[in-house]
């Protein structure tokens, strides 16, 4: 039986408004990896302050197990601003004891590696900061770790790490976590269980996202839920899911057989024929072509020799570390950056729709209600064939009656997202922009967004360190990498893979253009070398089996193996390293072989 590490008996938490929870009971065992839901403002992170200790409910107790060591990422942080990163990560340990810690090698690596060592905390941006604070707490050691939000500042790389490190950082059935996140991809790799906050209570659900959404749907239509529209959204959700990333609903122990009955009859959330086929009796043929272009800005070139013709209903996601170019790249598209040399042809009918990082399509408007704004926007609004007033479009991206009355600039950073979206629709722009949109916004939310996209005839770039938003609503991804922009037909797996490359490999010895070996054509085989190469072929297959056998069986000793031996750990590491380059290698082998064999 699991281990009791943190309990919370009667909890009741009000503020001078409203009641948060009242009568609230739960409590965490060793080997609870939890992830908590629910929409802003409903107390999530007023939860995750209780049961850490720093807000007091009127009533109820918290108990934790004697002991029991237990770290707390919040939104703000407790960092000192007169010191360096260095001494806020690792203190005053001396250099050789900090530097010959594998673990805490791997999480300065993993999140601070661009941070100089020895810059004070006050000089930092705010994703720097944020950073070196999650780092800070990593590198402790902690029976029972909570993250409010560890995502947000951290790229498509940084989350891929911090997922890893805590899937590896306890033993099977030990170590805590509660983790707040809006990052769906993180919560289906990461938890095995999922925490709803709504309407004062805490509902437990078993799995991660997929399985979460799969249970909510059957919760409702066991119930007969009134709530029928966003049952139909989340339906159409859990079609996605389970058509496009059918691993995930694999994971989760329970019956699913009930809910899937539910989406037998659901078509696929987009039909990217009929869109392509709008979009171009919108557009034309010609979008916006990039011809060889290159950027610099003073010694810096930030892109180099990029050619991309974007097509009409393209529907492409943007991937690349911070710093990489992607908002460069899309100042090229929009007009507001000029190349240093190549050329940026648009068609005559392109009309951009920007939905950009800093509210600025809301500036003019700040000291307008909200209703003021809608009723000079155009009448209605076509979804899926239905017409729609704007205040209907609002009331389906999570606005209520009474922030109608409300002035723009009062509105939360996620009702905010939410107006800036909807006047950017109501523009009919042909081509759509969206440079970050997951901010401020919760899954539910991001349900009702993506949603909406699905039936927008027109060209659609995104920009977005969220890795399910981007698999969602984009159907391809372009990467920049080393200034370039090249297409990575397996995503985002593709993409950390290049970047893990890059990393390991000298700048001098990276190829500028992929290698091209020329192969003989299956014209040019004879009957004695196609068997070679049949065979050759075959004792490839065999040993990419066999390999696949023992990297599952070195995760298993992984997951099996005392957290505390930091170097046993590392060895394994290493050796699952050296196994998936062996596959790499072998796979690129295979895909000689088999072209030749034509």
């Amino acid at each position: 039986m699991a281990a009791h590490l943190l309990g919370a008996e009667g909890l009741h938490l009000e503020y001078p408004t409203r009641v948060v929870f009242d009568s609230l009971t739960l409590g965490v065992e060793e080997g609870d990896r939890i992830g908590i839901v629910g929409r802003n403002g409903d107390g999530k992170s007023s939860l995750l302050g209780m049961l850490a200790g720093r807000i007091e409910p009127q009533a109820g107790r918290v108990t934790r197990r004697n002991g029991v060591r237990f770290g707390v990422l919040s939104q703000g942080d407790d960092l000192e601003d007169g010191y360096t990163v260095g001494h806020s990560i690792v203190g005053d340990r001396p250099e050789h004891e900090w530097a010959g810690d594998p673990a805490v090698r791997d999480v300065i690596g993993g999140l601070v590696s661009d941070i100089p060592w020895q810059a004070k905390v006050d000089e930092l941006s705010g994703g720097q900061r944020r950073r070196v604070a999650l780092a800070a707490l990593l590198v402790g050691d902690w029976d029972l770790i909570a993250l409010d939000e560890p995502t947000n500042h951290l790229d498509v790389e940084g989350i891929a790490w911090l997922a890893e490190h805590l899937k590896r950082r306890w033993a099977a059935n030990s170590g805590g976590l509660l983790v707040i996140t809006h990052d769906r991809w993180f919560l289906d790799e990461v938890c095995t269980e999922t925490w709803e906050v709504h309407d004062g209570i805490v509902e437990p659900f078993e799995g991660g996202y997929a399985a979460y959404v799969l249970q909510r749907v059957e919760r409702d239509r066991i119930a007969a839920a009134a709530e029928s529209k966003r049952q139909n959204l989340l339906r159409k959700e859990l079609a996605w899911l389970r058509r496009g990333a059918p691993a995930r609903t694999s994971k989760p122990k329970f019956r699913i057989d009930a809910a899937n009955q539910l989406i037998a009859d659901v078509p696929p959330v987009r039909n990217p024929l009929e869109l392509q086929r709008l979009a171009v009796a919108r557009l034309g043929k010609d979008v916006v072509d990039l011809e060889d272009v290159s950027v610099s800005f003073g010694d810096r070139e930030v892109l180099r020799d990029v050619t991309w013709r974007i097509a009409p209903g393209e529907r492409t996601g943007i991937l690349g570390a911070n710093g990489a170019g992607k908002s460069t790249l899309l100042g090229l598209v929009c007009g507001t950056v000029t190349p240093t040399s190549g050329r940026v042809k648009r068609g005559k009918t392109v009309r951009i729709g920007l939905l950009d990082q800093q509210f600025s399509q809301l500036a003019d408007i700040r000291g307008d209600r909200v209703r003021e704004v809608l009723a000079r926007t155009r009448a209605t609004f076509t979804i899926d064939g239905k017409e729609h007033t704007p205040a209907q479009l609002l009331e389906r991206l999570g606005f209520a009656r009474e922030h109608l009355s409300a002035r723009v600039d009062d509105l939360s950073g996620g009702q905010k997202r939410r107006l800036q979206l909807l006047l950017l629709l109501l523009g009919e722009p042909n081509v759509i922009v969206l440079d970050e949109p997951t901010n401020d916004v919760d899954a539910d939310m991001l349900a009702a967004v993506e949603d909406l996209l699905d039936s927008w005839p027109g060209t659609l770039i995104v920009v977005s360190h969220d890795r399910y938003l981007l698999e969602r609503v984009t159907d391809q991804q372009y990467a920049i990498v080393d200034g370039r922009l090249r297409h990575v037909p397996g995503g985002v797996d593709e993409y950390l893979r290049l970047r893990s490359e890059q990393r390991s490999t000298p700048a001098k010895d990276r190829p500028d253009v992929a290698r091209a070996n020329p192969t003989p054509t299956n014209e040019t085989i004879s009957g004695a070398e196609r068997r070679a190469l049949q065979k050759e072929l075959s004792a490839i297959e065999r040993r990419l089996e066999k390999l696949a056998k023992t990297i599952e069986s070195v995760h298993h000793e992984m997951a099996e193996h005392d957290p505390s031996d930091y170097e046993g750990l590392q060895q394994h590491t290493d050796r699952l390293r050296g196994l998936e380059a062996e596959v790499e290698e072998l796979e690129e082998s295979w895909l000689e072989l088999s072209e030749q064999l034509g």
